[in-house]
C-alpha cells in the first residue's frame, strides 16, 4: 500500500487528496509517506515499531531491581518468593505495589520464572477446605537430617481451615504416647479440634493390627472423630504435605542443627514466622494467625457456637446490601455502597446477625425486625 501510494503521487503526479479519496487513507498519512520516501528511499516505506518513546507509567528501574532482590533474599532464606509474596512484602514495606501481573512480568524478563506448561492448571483441582477454625486438623510425621547424619522425625499438625500450624516438633523417634502428648500440647494452646485426619502411619492407626493406637483411644474418649487417608494416596493430607516441603525449604537455606535441641530451637522460630508473618496464598494472602481469629472455633462433637446458629457466605451487592432467609422470608440487610462486590460472612444466632469480612472485620451488626423485609441501616 505505501509503495502504490508514493508511486500514484510521484510518478503519476496525482494530487495527494486524490490518492487519499482513492485508497481510503488521510491525506495526513500520505504526506508523511512521501517525506520518508523522499528522504530515505525504499527503506523509509518499512513498517515501523508503534512503541512509544517513553512509557510514563512503566515501572521505575529501581522498583524492578527492589522485586528482583526481593526474590533473591526470599529465595535465599527458604521462604516463598512467588510474585503474590513479593506484592505482599512491597505493600507491606511502601504502603503500595505494582499489581502482581506486573511483578510476574518483571522476572520472567529477568530469567527468574521457568515455564511449565506440563503442570496441571490450578482450576483443575478439587480442593476441600474445613469451613471453621478447629473443624479439622491434619497431623503428619516427615523426616529431616541432622549435620551428623543422624536421623529425626518431625511431628506437624496444622489446622485445615486457617493453616496455622498448631504443632511442629522433633524427637528421634516418635512413640504412640508422644503423639498424644503432642497433640494435648497443642490443644491447650488452640482447643480440641473436632475431627482429626491422619495418614495410616503406626503411631496413627492400628488397623493393620486389628486395633487402636493410644491417639484413637484417646480422640475417642474425648469426642473426636478420627479419620485417616486411603493408603498410598498423600493427596488426602494434602496440606499437612505442603507443610513439610514449606518447612524443608526453610530449614535446607540454613545451617544444619547440630543436635536435637537445635532443631527444635529452628522449628520454633519457623512456627513463629510462618503462624504469624508468612502471608498464604491460599487464605487471602492473610497470616494463619489472622484467619484462625477470625471465625467462631469448632469443638470436639458440635461446634461452640450459639444454639440454631448457622454461617451464611454472600458477596454484597452493586446496591451495597445482602439477603437472608428468616422464617421463608426473604430479607434485604443494607451493608453500605463502600462495600460493594466485598465477599462476607453472615453469623446469624436466632435474630441477631454479625456481617463480617473475610479477614474478620465486623462490618455490621443488627437485630433482624421479622416485620420488615428492607433492613436499612438506620437499625443495629
Amino acid at each position: 500500500m505505501a509503495r502504490l501510494v508514493v508511486t500514484a503521487v510521484r510518478l503519476e503526479g496525482r494530487t495527494k487528496s486524490e490518492v487519499a479519496r482513492d485508497y481510503g487513507v488521510s491525506r495526513q498519512w500520505i504526506h508523511e509517506l512521501v517525506r520518508r520516501f523522499d528522504a530515505e528511499g525504499e527503506a523509509g516505506l518499512v513498517p515501523r515499531s508503534r512503541r512509544p518513546r517513553a512509557s510514563p507509567r512503566q515501572t521505575p528501574e529501581a522498583l524492578q531491581d527492589e522485586i528482583v532482590q526481593m526474590r533473591k533474599e526470599l529465595s535465599d532464606q527458604g521462604l516463598d518468593a512467588g510474585a503474590h509474596t513479593i506484592a505482599y512484602h512491597l505493600s507491606k514495606r511502601h504502603g503500595s505495589c505494582p499489581s502482581v501481573a506486573t511483578i510476574w512480568r518483571i522476572l520472567s524478563r529477568r530469567g527468574f520464572v521457568t515455564p511449565q506448561p506440563q503442570k496441571r492448571p490450578r482450576s483443575s483441582f478439587v480442593r476441600f477446605e474445613a469451613a471453621m477454625p478447629n473443624e479439622r486438623w491434619q497431623a503428619d510425621i516427615t523426616h529431616w537430617r541432622l549435620a551428623d547424619a543422624r536421623e529425626i522425625e518431625i511431628l506437624n499438625v496444622i489446622d485445615d481451615h486457617s493453616r496455622l500450624l498448631v504443632a511442629c516438633r522433633a524427637l528421634r523417634v516418635f512413640k504412640a504416647a508422644d503423639v498424644v502428648g503432642s497433640f494435648h500440647g497443642a490443644a491447650a494452646a488452640h482447643g480440641y479440634p473436632a475431627q482429626l485426619l491422619t495418614d495410616n502411619g503406626a503411631v496413627f492407626s492400628g488397623a493393620s493390627r486389628g486395633g487402636r493406637v493410644a491417639l484413637e483411644t484417646e480422640a475417642v474418649r474425648l469426642g473426636i472423630v478420627i479419620r485417616h487417608s486411603s493408603p498410598y494416596h498423600p493427596q488426602t493430607c494434602g496440606k499437612v504435605e505442603r507443610l513439610h516441603q514449606t518447612l524443608k525449604r526453610w530449614l535446607a537455606a540454613r545451617s544444619k542443627a547440630r543436635t536435637l535441641s537445635e532443631l527444635q530451637a529452628d522449628l520454633d522460630r519457623f512456627v513463629a514466622y510462618y503462624n504469624g508473618q508468612r502471608p498464604h496464598r491460599a487464605i487471602g494472602r492473610r497470616t494463619p494467625a489472622e484467619a484462625f481469629a477470625a471465625r467462631p472455633k469448632a469443638v470436639p462433637g458440635g461446634l461452640q457456637i450459639p444454639e440454631h446458629y448457622r454461617v451464611r457466605q454472600d458477596r454484597i451487592d452493586r446496591a451495597g446490601a445482602v439477603t437472608l432467609r428468616h422464617d421463608s422470608h426473604l430479607h434485604k440487610i443494607k451493608v453500605g455502597r463502600a462495600h460493594a462486590g466485598t465477599r462476607v460472612l453472615m453469623l446469624v444466632a436466632g435474630l441477631d446477625i454479625q456481617i463480617v469480612s473475610e479477614d474478620g472485620k465486623l462490618i455490621r451488626e443488627l437485630t433482624l425486625d421479622p416485620s420488615r423485609i428492607y433492613q436499612g441501616l438506620g437499625g443495629r
